[in-house]
């Protein structure tokens, strides 16, 4: 049996070991709506809310523990919708305990494997799809439009091309 080529998701040539600011989206396994709640109250201004479920809350301590388990790595920004989890996460030193770079050393995928390993672990198994989605952040500007995408990402959830 002869397995279908995976397309690769990473941009060809780019260092993934060098110091960036990166936008990742997470997805849960089949698209499971289990993270969180969009929820609406009845008045007219009200504003959508973000519930967490367990399974959230759980996926939110380790974005908070992770920033103090990597010292170079932090999670500028988040949000937790129901299906999926965007990140706006900087590496700021790729380098060694000798400070040399190790060009082999894929700081933003060992990152991703750890959070999904330590939820994994409490959680007593895998909720996410096996791949995620990055977008290297590019300049001030880029990244400021991230940063708003995830600041209303909640706002637009049925516009949302993980609302399915």
């Amino acid at each position: 049996m002869t397995l279908p080529n995976r397309k690769s998701t990473r941009l060809p040539g780019f260092d993934y070991s060098s110091a960036n600011t990166y936008f990742v989206t997470l997805c849960t396994r089949n698209k499971e709506k289990i993270l969180s709640e969009i929820t609406v109250g009845n008045g007219v201004l009200d504003i959508p809310q973000i519930k967490l479920s367990a399974f959230g809350k759980i996926a939110e301590k380790y974005i908070l523990q992770l920033n103090d388990f990597y010292g170079h790595i932090s999670v500028e920004n988040y949000i937790i919708m129901p299906n999926h989890i965007h990140l706006l996460i900087r590496i700021d030193n790729a380098c060694g305990a000798s400070g040399t770079p190790h060009p082999t050393n894929m700081e933003l995928p060992k990152f991703i494997s750890t959070f999904k390993r330590f939820y994994n672990k409490e959680y007593g198994f895998n909720i996410w799809q096996t791949s995620y989605h990055d977008h290297i952040v590019r300049n001030e500007d880029d990244y400021n439009k991230i940063w708003q995408y995830i600041e209303n990402n909640h706002l637009k959830w049925t516009d949302d091309i993980y609302f399915e």
